[in-house]
């Protein structure tokens, strides 16, 4: 039964107080009830959060006519204005200690009703348990939560927090709480099933889903409401689905056939791969795109703006984007102008990249690694396209430089004074027309690309890069044979003067900096092969050190030998050179090398005081030795006599 204040009091109370007796008759009052009330409730309190005895009483009676009392007590305190409670110290000492003392019961009152409020709680979450009704038990809890564990900001916090009784409350809530969570978590478990099978070189992972949709979402929500640890969850996604899908080929079936779950199968290799055999970016998106199909069910909203693929991905989200650019996308990357033309592959990660945030797996503002991939995606080809020309390049310079064959075939010195553009026949390493062909190939993708203008420039700049590689690493690569093979040396300035030639011819494709082109390969082929011609002129002059006639009797047969050996040395050299080099660089390569042979005799025989007519008719036959046997250097012989 509710106990309240008489009427006689109330209607005293609603007149204002006449006088200081009435005032003094209704404080009274109330502070008995007060008393006798705190009484019973304090049995109570003391039965079920301190002594643990045994107790069939029930909150409900105390709190209502707690706060009958506390409504009245309100109201008394209300009508003793301040000015009131002034002129009553004046008048009436005891009067005011009375009201006062009605404060500090009214005080206890409210820590009385707060701590039956808490029981009642927790007498209505364990009905709620026994009926397995989790998302009420959630909602019970959050109310004691603000009841137990709220800061001490008034005076009533404070003194409900001194209470012998309150340390045994915290725990309850604290034990409460804890049981809800396993509860919950051992349902979640059940309704959501991950298992993993590890065979001796592959691995089988489950995933199954309930299809009770309600009771799921349900769980979720009070789970992750009650600050659930989603991180074994997230590992075993990212470390056992995710990741193999992104690095390694993996059969995934998503099936529908049971009653009760739907279940996705994942199977793959536990062997380290190639990475050629690594799965295409479609794959890998089709799959992850399986995988949050399956779980769609559980993504339900938690918080304002946080579902449960919020909770996941702000744990795995990093690393797992970052995973699919590095081992995914980076090799997805074109590296030929056709496939450039061919793909999609923007589109497709930026459709990718909407999936997810449609899922809330990702933030579409703040979580910009994907399109921050497809901003780069064109300087990405372009690095990508020049590291494949240049590697390509680079293995066509280290081929044999005397594998050779021929062209300009018929072309003539003449035809070539008649028209400069015409290139003289000669011969010319096959490793260089692999070059040019390469370039050309560059040249006709980008005459077929339908990029802008002032994007070509940044592509052609290849071809520069691919001429200054081989002007800096084939004499490097091949160094000593162009030192000592002969037929080396003319083959390199051959194909630099070759090359140089493509590059003038293709002036009007604008390649980057063809000018300056043109001059380092023509002056790179020349100093390779005049330092080929100076060692063949050092080898001529060493054999002529030890030509000698001095003698004013008889030169003897030494100058001859010394000379035949000089002419040999010429013939060997005109075997290598004379179809290698082209006609007019040939006969003016030998009629210097000739010339600097019979200079160097010649000044010998200046030399001489006397000559005797003996001595003349040696140096004469000598003459004639080198007289017939010089034409034969050349194809025109007769031409160079004259």
């Amino acid at each position: 039964m509710v106990v309240g204040l008489d009427g006689s009091v109330i209607k005293e109370l609603s007149a204002g107080f006449d006088t200081i007796e009435d005032t003094k008759a209704g404080v009274v009052h109330i502070l008995q009830q007060i008393r006798r009330f705190q009484e019973r409730i304090h049995k109570h309190i003391e039965d079920n959060y301190v002594d643990f005895m045994p107790n069939h009483t029930t909150s409900d009676m105390y709190i209502e006519e707690g706060e009958h009392l506390l409504r009245d007590t309100e109201h008394l305190l209300s009508n003793v204005s301040s000015d009131t409670r002034l002129d009553l110290n004046e008048a009436n000492a005891e009067l005011t200690q009375c009201i006062e003392e009605l404060r500090e019961i009214s005080l206890g009152l409210k820590v009385s009703h707060r701590i039956l409020k808490i029981d009642d709680f927790f007498q209505c979450v364990e009905e709620a348990n026994a009926t397995k009704d989790y998302l009420m038990v959630l909602d019970l809890l959050g109310k004691l939560k603000c009841l137990i564990c709220r800061e001490a900001t008034c005076e009533v916090d404070r003194i409900f927090q001194k209470c012998a009784c309150y340390d045994t409350i915290k725990i309850k809530y604290h034990v409460q709480a804890n049981i809800l969570q396993q509860n919950l978590q051992h349902k979640f478990e059940r309704l959501l099933q991950l298992s993993e099978k590890n065979f001796p070189t592959t691995k089988h992972v489950t995933v199954q889903v309930s299809k009770d949709v309600g009771q799921l979402q349900d769980i979720v929500m009070a789970l992750f409401q009650a600050r659930y640890n989603p991180l074994k969850i997230c590992d075993f996604l990212l470390e056992n689905c995710l990741m193999p899908m992104v690095v390694k080929p993996v059969s995934v079936e998503l099936l529908n056939d049971n009653e009760e779950y739907t279940q996705l199968n994942i199977s793959y290799s536990l062997k380290e791969l190639l990475k050629s055999l690594k799965p295409s970016y479609k794959e890998v998106f089709a799959n992850i795109q399986m995988l949050l199909d399956c779980l769609t069910n559980i993504n339900v909203n938690v918080f304002a703006e946080q579902h449960v693929f919020t909770i996941i991905g702000g744990q795995i989200k990093d690393r797992l984007l970052k995973l699919i650019v590095d081992e995914c996308l980076m090799d997805s990357i074109p590296a030929t102008m056709d496939e450039y033309h061919k793909s999609t592959l923007v589109q497709d990660v930026l459709r990718f990249e909407q999936t997810l945030v449609d899922n809330f797996f990702i933030h579409a503002e703040m979580d910009c690694t994907l399109t921050n991939f497809t901003k780069k995606f064109e300087q990405l080809f372009r690095n990508r396209f020049n590291k494949k020309v240049l590697e390509t390049a680079r293995e066509i310079m280290h081929k044999d430089l005397q594998d050779m064959t021929v062209v300009a075939e018929g072309i003539t010195a003449e035809d070539v004074v008649k028209n400069p553009f015409l290139f003289p026949q000669c011969m010319i390493s096959k490793c260089t027309l692999d070059l040019i062909k390469l370039m050309e190939h560059i040249l006709k993708q980008l005459n077929n690309s339908a990029e802008e203008e002032e994007e070509e420039p940044e592509l052609l700049a290849v071809i520069p890069v691919i001429l200054n590689t081989y002007i800096n690493e084939v004499p490097k690569t091949h160094k000593n044979l162009l030192e000592s093979i002969p037929q080396q040396s003319v083959l390199f300035f051959n194909n630099c003067m070759f090359l140089a030639h493509w590059v003038a011819k293709n002036a009007d494709a604008c390649i980057p900096t063809h000018p300056a082109l043109v001059n380092t390969l023509h002056a790179t082929g020349t100093n390779i092969f005049k330092a080929q011609i100076i060692y063949q002129q050092k080898i001529l002059a060493t054999i002529l050190r030890e030509f000698d006639i001095s003698d004013p009797h008889s030169i003897g047969s030494r100058p001859f030998k010394l000379t035949r050996q000089c002419l040999r040395q010429l013939d060997v050299l005109k075997n290598v050179w004379r179809n290698v080099l082209p006609d007019s660089t040939y006969k003016q390569t030998f009629c210097d090398l000739l010339n600097d042979f019979c200079l160097d005799i010649m000044k010998r025989v200046l030399l001489l005081e006397d000559i005797s007519t003996t001595v003349a008719n040696e140096l004469s036959e000598l003459i004639e030795v080198i007289l017939n046997v010089s034409p034969t250097l050349f194809k025109e012989a007769f031409g160079v006599r004259n």
